[in-house]
């Protein structure tokens, strides 16, 4: 058995569930429990603050999480990054007043001297003017870390971005971005030789599950003597798949595309005679 701790609610508790129900596991998903169990898998899945993720895996409590880099830089934790999910993206930046840099590319670090910085993330805003050369106050806030200014506590403020909608409604404006964060996978180092072998099965699955998120699977007939054009405009794999029509001069073409491109593909596959094209969905792609 090994145990994953997760955030227990909000948008990171959803896509970490997603992603266990993506690979094939079926959790126990109740908000009110502590500690879940998965039904088709040996895994124990432990609910908890995103911020106590990385200790409570350092400490042994769990084996593996799934939390924001930035809550790993924060923490410190003795923890192995295992690997990137590619969810949960956002950034932690500094953001001031609108008042003060109407135009954001006019900032510059060395206004923080002697200004008074509001943060939840005090370790990661530290190294920064660390590494800056300056000299500010930071304030500890937990929570509502944009209304800082406006209620005179600080100059500026130190937190996660993610669309910058809420610093827009409080009258700040990002200035600079100090760290992108996004959700990852961590482990205990040192684990176990029959954890580690779970571990390498979750990510055998995890990696099957996440290559085939953005991809469609293409299917189309096209004339044989355009088949080169064919092959430059499907890139996603390692080539496709083609197959002789009974029609003579034609092929069936089978390939994986980015779905961020699908309809210029589609498109330019149509301008050199492919015909009767099929989009279907990518469940998982296993290298």
């Amino acid at each position: 058995m090994i145990r994953l701790a997760i955030q227990s609610k909000g948008r990171l508790n959803e896509d970490s569930l997603k992603l266990l129900r993506d690979a094939g596991i079926g959790v126990d998903d109740a908000k009110r429990k502590f500690l879940g169990k998965a039904e088709n898998f040996p895994l124990e899945v432990l609910y908890l603050r995103d911020d106590d993720i990385p200790g409570v895996v350092a400490d042994g409590a769990a084996d593996i999480g799934i939390v924001g880099l930035n809550e790993v830089a924060e923490t410190g934790a003795a923890v192995e990054t295992v690997r990137k999910l590619a969810f949960g993206h956002c950034r932690l930046s500094l953001a001031v007043p609108k008042t003060v840099f109407p135009a954001p590319e006019d900032f510059f670090p060395a206004w923080l001297q002697g200004k008074s910085i509001a943060t939840s993330y005090p370790r990661i805003l530290r190294k920064y003017l660390d590494e800056s050369g300056i000299d500010a106050e930071i304030r500890e806030i937990r929570g509502s870390v944009e209304i800082a200014p406006a209620a005179g506590i600080a100059d500026a403020i130190f937190d996660i971005v993610s669309s910058g909608g809420t610093l827009v409604s409080n009258g700040l404006v990002e200035v600079a971005s100090v760290l992108r964060s996004e959700a990852v996978l961590i482990a205990r180092p040192g684990l176990p030789a029959e954890k580690q072998a779970l571990l390498e099965r979750i990510l055998f699955r995890f990696d099957a599950a996440l290559e085939s998120r953005g991809k469609k699977y293409l299917l189309m007939n096209i004339p044989t003597d355009r088949l080169q054009e064919a092959f430059s405009l499907l890139q996603a794999m390692r080539s496709p798949t083609v197959m002789p029509l009974a029609i003579p001069g034609w092929s069936s073409v089978h390939s994986v595309v980015e779905e961020a491109s699908l309809w210029q593909t589609v498109e330019r596959l149509k301008a050199i005679g492919a015909e009767g094209i099929l989009v279907l969905n990518v469940d998982k792609i296993i290298d």
